[in-house]
């Protein structure tokens, strides 16, 4: 298992440096990918053994581009970081979409350049917010999984389900076909990955047990107004 989790690690890696090396604004990435992976610019900057100024400074632009040395150095402290508490978002990343099953449960998958405010995101989606007063309501996503709820849950494999999140965890799981939408979230809590959001379509009024869970789990919860999936996916269009 160690074996496995060094190799995702190390591929990881290179897509995670390609993505900085590649960008015009390498400091936004670099924020992106800590955002992406949860740690605060302290946490990150002790585990390098600098300060945490220093880590703000590449972030916002105000040191010059950082060289491939700074990059590697970088990345390798999220992913170290990760492993230390167990690998669970390297994981997310050594996962594809190459089974016939799951891809037949997947109806879009995006990913963002740059972060995008959930807030903002419900907006384009016309998604109404129901966990308002939780404290990831003000984080940011880097893409979006429109899933079609019953073959997710009723064709995918368990083991599998995990693979919806594409190539981030801090992204929003949008489920059509939904009755109640407590299923699609039982089935998050079980994965012991959380989501950076969840909109539920087809829903009038969120289940009790579902909007339990996404607070207990500090998951924003949101309904998708728009009427049909169609029409959901054209708004999704101009964010891509």
């Amino acid at each position: 298992m160690a074996d496995e989790l060094n190799l995702a690690k190390n591929k990881v890696a290179k897509e995670i440096i390609a993505d900085v090396v590649l960008s015009e604004e390498p400091e936004k990435v670099l924020k992106k990918w800590r955002n992406i992976f949860g740690f605060s610019q302290k946490k990150l900057a002790n585990y390098l053994g600098i300060t945490s100024s220093v880590i703000s400074d590449y972030e916002s632009g105000r040191r010059k581009s950082p060289g491939i040395k700074v990059i590697k150095k970088y990345v390798d402290g999220l992913l170290s970081l990760d492993i230390k508490r167990g690998g669970n978002v390297i994981k997310s990343f050594s996962h594809s979409f190459q089974t016939e099953t799951l891809s037949k449960a997947i109806i879009d998958i995006a990913e963002f350049s740059l972060g995008m405010k959930i807030q903002e995101f419900c907006k384009v989606i016309n998604a109404e917010i129901v966990t308002k007063d939780i404290s990831s309501i003000d984080r940011e996503i880097y893409g979006y999984t429109v899933i079609d709820s019953i073959k997710a849950i009723s064709e995918v494999p368990f083991d599998q389900l995990i693979r919806i999140y594409g190539t981030t965890t801090q992204r929003a799981l949008i489920f059509t076909k939904v009755s109640t939408g407590r299923t699609p979230m039982v089935a998050i809590k079980l994965t012991n990955l959380q989501p950076g959001l969840v909109v539920l379509h087809g829903v009038n009024q969120v289940d009790e047990v579902a909007e339990h869970i996404a607070k207990a789990e500090n998951i924003p919860l949101a309904l998708c107004r728009i009427e049909t999936v169609e029409g959901m996916l054209e708004k999704l269009k101009s964010i891509k």
